[in-house]
């Protein structure tokens, strides 16, 4: 089944023709902290070259930490992130678990937890072997 999900008002969409993320990752990064307003975003990371995203998408652009451009894209109507894209990382984008399906984001395992460099003290790490990067 392939991905799918959409943003608060629905007036974005999207489709990943792919079954399952490459990895599905707490990200405590502070520009993730940021977007999401909250500790950390959970993100689940597919090929780009398989997503297709419709309705009113607006983009910001900042620089990473490796001082590469990141693409920020929400909806323009409602304000909903729905994914970050690392020119860093040009063949994968990393969407806003939260904003996927409902059925699909039920049945999401969390594998990969990064930038815990950026952790909040008051955050407890979610798995075994934490990242204080992103992985190589």
């Amino acid at each position: 089944m392939p991905l799918s999900g959409h943003c608060l008002c629905k007036a974005v969409t999207y489709t990943v023709d792919q079954d399952a993320p490459l990895i599905t990752a707490y990200d405590h990064c502070d520009d993730c902290q940021r977007q999401s307003g909250s500790t950390y975003s959970l993100v689940a990371v597919v090929l780009k070259d398989k997503l297709t995203i419709n309705g009113p998408i607006k983009k910001w652009t900042g620089k990473g930490s490796s001082g590469n451009d990141v693409h920020r894209l929400f909806c323009s109507d409602c304000g909903s992130p729905i994914a970050h894209d690392p020119d860093a990382a040009p063949e994968i984008i990393a969407l806003k678990a939260g904003t996927l399906s409902t059925e699909i984001k039920q049945t999401l395992k969390p594998d990969t937890e990064i930038w815990t460099v950026s952790k909040l003290p008051f955050c407890q790490e979610h798995l075994e072997k934490p990242f204080k990067h992103m992985p190589e």
